[in-house]
């Protein structure tokens, strides 16, 4: 639901600010009042047109998914339009790009006016069949809930069939590689921790000769130890100091020594760390060449058994198959016991709009989660992207009304753009009708020229321009007989145009 709407700078509009209530809110003023720029400024705000206001704002009840844009939904949600010189658009002070903003709008508001046919997708059209299905047979649901995990479980063995079929034909070479791999991870028989041992042990034998020949030459002070220490007491100096250095540095030339590595092969060390060497390279590291060896000894293993995996998966396919198509069949019969009623219900409300019946039909298509059913629509034969704007409204409308009265769910804002233009006081009365029931789930924005249904809203708002300003406000009871008065005589009102208005108002003198 939109709370409120402020517009600042937008054409013919200085500044509005309008508080919005459930139900019916219809507009009117005269021709060029700026109905028409009002209605502009609340499809602007949410994306769904380009306009040239400075600044717009709506606040909307109701939790939008918005997580995947970064955005997180509030109580009441604040959608903003600041122009410069260019557009820019915000949802509770985060910037957001105009398509990503009407994607988010679009969960639950829906503009009547474009002429398009999203309403009539083949899902929304199943799911009003499925509900009609259910009334008359409550074990219907358990049917579908069945098949959709049935056609879950076939599309993934389908996947698993898929991906066998492909590695079949390439299977020479796939274990061709796989062979290649464990061949020569294995002839190398890698153990983790071994490169670093060895890298280690090559850098001790290459410091080998020069190490034995500085101690050869440092050994030397040994040999005048005694010296040392007689000149120290001679001198009558303490010569603890000199003793302690020369046993640290005994000690520390006692741990130099090669008997660890005396009897190794340097060349074959040398070989082995270029053999594992070229196995860190090619797969980063020991540890990891050792989960490659693991996984393709498993690969392998897998292809030389596909063939009874195969097998194992074309039994179960075709058995799941037959078992969804066995399901498919029972949603399908009892979807079109459902067309007669569907169609009486949506004819019914078309007849209301005073417009020709719809033929529905139920026609079958390949198999996937909805079932193998289609639903098409045609209006005298016509296909529905060759109708006007006006009847694809209208028909809209109907169908809108009629997965409510089946559903008995709605949930949203309907914006409607001159939904009664051209049409006669009988034809406007019953598209009113049509708005009230709506209006009990859905709310409802709607431009009128014409006075049956402006006296149906539950909220009358009146556009007026004095030179070049426009302005709004909603109208009180006194206000609405005037304002419905205008429209049925015009700019002279007689006696017998308020007497109308009021009738039109159910009010008593």
């Amino acid at each position: 639901m939109i709370n409120r709407l402020f517009l600042k700078d937008h054409l013919s509009f200085e500044e509005a600010n309008l508080v919005f209530g459930s139900g019916l809110s219809v507009f009117t003023g005269v021709s060029g009042a700026g109905k028409s720029v009002l209605m502009d400024a609340l499809l602007g705000v949410f994306g769904f047109k380009d306009i040239d206001a400075r600044l717009v704002e709506a606040d909307c009840l109701y939790e939008f998914d918005m997580g995947e844009y970064g955005i997180e939904s509030s109580d009441i949600n604040t959608f903003k339009l600041l122009k410069d010189k260019s557009a820019r658009y915000f949802i509770n002070n985060q910037s957001i790009s105009k398509k990503n903003l009407a994607k988010i709008a679009s969960l639950h508001l829906k503009y009547l006016s474009a002429k398009e046919i999203s309403e009539f997708e083949n899902t929304r059209l199943l799911n009003v069949l499925d509900t009609l299905a259910m009334k008359k047979n409550p074990k219907f649901g358990d049917i579908l809930a069945k098949f959709r995990a049935k056609f879950d479980e076939f599309s993934s063995v389908k996947k698993e069939l898929e991906k066998i079929n492909e590695d079949e034909k390439k299977i020479e070479e796939l274990k061709e590689f796989a062979s290649f791999e464990i061949n020569k991870i294995s002839n190398i028989n890698p153990k983790e921790g071994e490169f670093d041992e060895l890298i280690a042990i090559k850098k001790k034998l290459s410091k080998k000769d020069k190490i034995e020949e500085a101690w050869g030459k440092a050994d030397a002070i040994f040999a005048y130890e005694k010296a040392v220490m007689d000149a120290l007491h001679i001198s009558d100096i303490d010569a603890g100091f000199f003793s302690d250095a020369l046993n640290e540095l005994k000690v520390a030339r006692s741990s130099v020594n090669f008997e660890d590595i005396e009897d190794m092969d340097i060349e074959k060390i040398l070989d082995r760390i270029e053999a594992l060497n070229s196995l860190v390279k090619r797969y980063g590291s020991i540890k990891e060449a050792l989960g490659v060896l693991e996984t393709r000894k498993n690969e392998l293993a897998r292809y030389e058994k596909i063939e009874f995996e195969k097998h194992d998966l074309e039994n179960k396919f075709a058995k799941i198959k037959d078992e969804i198509e066995a399901l498919g069949a029972q949603i399908s019969a009892s979807r079109s016991e459902q067309i007669v009623k569907f169609s009486t219900i949506l004819n019914e409300y078309l007849a209301n709009l005073y417009m020709s019946k719809v033929s529905v039909s139920l026609n079958q298509k390949e198999l996937d989660s909805s079932g193998s059913d289609d639903v098409c629509l045609s209006l005298d034969s016509a296909n529905l992207k060759n109708l006007s704007s006006g009847e694809i409204n209208r028909l809209r409308l109907a169908f809108i009304a009629s997965e409510v009265s089946i559903t008995e769910f709605g949930n949203g804002v309907l914006i409607l753009d001159e939904i009664d233009a051209n049409l006669s006081g009988k034809e406007a009365m019953s598209i009113a009708n049509v708005l009230l029931e709506l209006a009990c789930f859905y709310q409802i924005f709607a431009i009128s020229h014409q006075p049956q249904l402006s006296s149906k809203a539950h909220h009358h708002f009146l556009v007026e321009k004095n030179g070049n300003k426009s302005s709004v406000k909603e109208l009180d009871i006194n206000e609405r007989i005037l304002e419905l008065s205008r429209m049925i005589s015009g700019e002279v009102i007689t006696q017998e145009a308020r007497q109308f208005a009021k009738k039109l108002l159910c009010i008593k003198d």
